[in-house]
């Protein structure tokens, strides 16, 4: 080939890439989001809150959180008699997602604003956050958007039935801890012979929920045919069954002691738990007080039953969040450079099909949650990562979480991380066998799939090579892998109310 014709081919890609980058230029969407209160919304506005503008391409779901393209900003002294006026290319408004819609002009879409200024809970979707009513909009290159908050979300209920009871005290030392009035709340599923005979002891479970999961969960259960058909039969395991709550500031607490959510776990030991066995007239010398989780409450189940092992007397823990945060999914906090990048320089997965195929990077994740933070980063994003920042890593002089890798680069602060080692579940037990091995023992069951969706199947796997390899005592935890299956795909309430009654049967105390 002449020299010629290989100028002409390296000048006519060039070409190519100019023009190509001018198109995409040319479609990029510019979004322009006026923001009203309603004059009835007025009196429950609180300054300082995050607005978080999420856009779906159907109305047939709720928009939030399956949305294509999210927006977030905290307004600056934004008083709520007047309009706020979001630019999505201004510097301080971080967005997710739009440049995959820029291929999709001239279509319509849905959309809908949350003002996020519950300061006691870190979620989006809960008790005294403000909403507007979803609307629709056709997407140009300059979209202009009219929104108006005017609802309010309510407190949960729980639902009015003769075998759910409801428990909400004031708690002392999470008081202390944040300077005002703290509540610790749970609710109670009772066996069927529970009015029958009020003087039994009957076995107790501390179901601990998914991420983010509320004490209202037991509204589904109490709400499902097929559930109660079972629950009330006259064969039905008599099983006192406890919804936690994992309400937190930043997210869900882990139900643990940290520098952040303050004494979480000697609340829920000290006062809570103690609180409820009183009212259900449970028995403690019993020895029948146990944990079941899936997902975050996986990992809650273990991990209480590792930090108080004389408290709790067995767990069930199904797809735990990483229990080995040397495998953190794929990402090994304490020597890994970036949690965005692997080391061979591909983009970290962070979510899979059950087939392998990743689905979701974590610089994407990482993305989603810096839009959902009033601090532009994750740490009060209400999700899965600033949750762990928040229950695993220090406290900072601003009195917010530390910031346990970079937001925007991904990169590891190894100094933080090594502080996260007190929560590394498979640490814990290797550097302390000798004396919670001997406690542990017939307390440990473990489930998982292993196509896990978040890849915590690998951290469970290792954590099993320890298991396997301890002595003195040799373990005898149970601890099984469902090939193909993925995140939480066979958990089942009645499955593990089940093994609780086999378990407490067992017990003759």
């Amino acid at each position: 080939m002449s020299m010629s014709k290989i100028v002409k081919i390296i000048f006519t890609f060039f070409v190519m890439v100019l023009f190509s980058g001018i198109t995409i230029a040319q479609k990029n969407i510019a979004l322009k989001i006026t923001v009203a209160v309603s004059p009835e919304m007025q009196n429950s506005f609180s300054k300082g809150g995050r607005l978080i503008f999420h856009i779906i391409n159907q109305n047939d779901r709720e928009v939030k959180p399956k949305s294509e393209a999210t927006i977030g900003v905290t307004p600056d002294n934004w008083e709520p008699v007047k309009s706020f006026i979001i630019d999505s290319k201004n510097k301080n408004v971080l967005e997710t997602g739009l440049e995959k819609l820029s291929t999709h002009l001239s279509e319509k879409y849905y959309c809908h604003i949350t003002y996020k200024q519950n300061v006691n809970d870190g979620n989006e979707k809960v008790e005294d956050n403000l909403y507007s009513e979803t609307d629709s909009v056709i997407l140009t290159n300059q979209t202009t958007v009219h929104l108006t908050l005017k609802n309010v979300y309510p407190p949960l209920k729980i639902v009015d039935h003769r075998f759910v009871k409801t428990v909400q005290i004031k708690s002392k030392y999470l008081s202390d801890f944040f300077g005002k009035d703290k509540y610790l709340r749970a609710s109670v599923l009772l066996p069927s012979g529970y009015f029958d005979h009020p003087e039994k002891n009957y076995p107790i479970c501390y179901r601990a929920p998914g991420l983010n999961g509320k004490y209202d969960q037991i509204n589904g259960m109490i709400n499902k045919k097929d559930f109660t058909d079972w629950w009330f039969a006259k064969d039905a395991p008599q099983v006192i069954y406890v919804f936690m709550d994992s309400q937190g500031p930043f997210g869900d607490t882990y139900q643990v002691d940290s520098e952040n959510n303050g004494p979480c776990g000697k609340a829920l030991t000290e006062e809570l738990i103690p609180e409820i066995e009183k009212q259900v007239h449970y028995q403690p010398q019993s020895k029948k007080r146990y944990l079941a989780g899936r997902s975050t409450g996986g990992w809650v189940a273990l991990g209480l039953q590792i930090f108080y092992p004389d408290f709790f007397d067995g767990t069930w823990s199904y797809s735990p969040d990483p229990v080995d945060f040397e495998h953190y999914g794929l990402i090994d906090i304490y020597h890994d450079s970036t949690i965005f990048y692997n080391k061979w320089g591909y983009l970290q997965p962070g979510k899979r099909t059950i087939y392998g195929e990743p689905t979701f990077s974590m610089k994407e994740w990482i993305e989603g949650e810096n839009v959902n933070s009033r601090t532009n980063d994750y740490r009060i994003s209400g999700g899965q990562f600033g949750a762990y920042n928040a229950v695993f890593g220090p406290r900072g002089n601003d009195g917010l979480p530390t910031l346990m890798f970079d937001p925007y680069t991904g990169k590891i602060d190894h100094d933080i991380a090594g502080q996260w080692e007190k929560y590394d579940l498979k640490k814990i037990l290797e550097k302390n066998w000798s004396t919670l091995g001997p406690k542990l023992q017939g307390k440990i069951w473990i489930w998982t799939g292993d196509m896990d969706g978040l890849y915590s199947n690998v951290a469970t796997r290792f954590f099993q090579k320890f298991i396997e390899k301890t002595e003195n005592p040799k373990s005898d935890a149970i601890i099984k892998f469902t090939p193909m299956a993925g995140h939480t795909q066979e958990w089942s309430d009645k499955a593990v109310i089940t093994m609780v009654a086999e378990k407490a049967a067992s017990n003759k105390k």
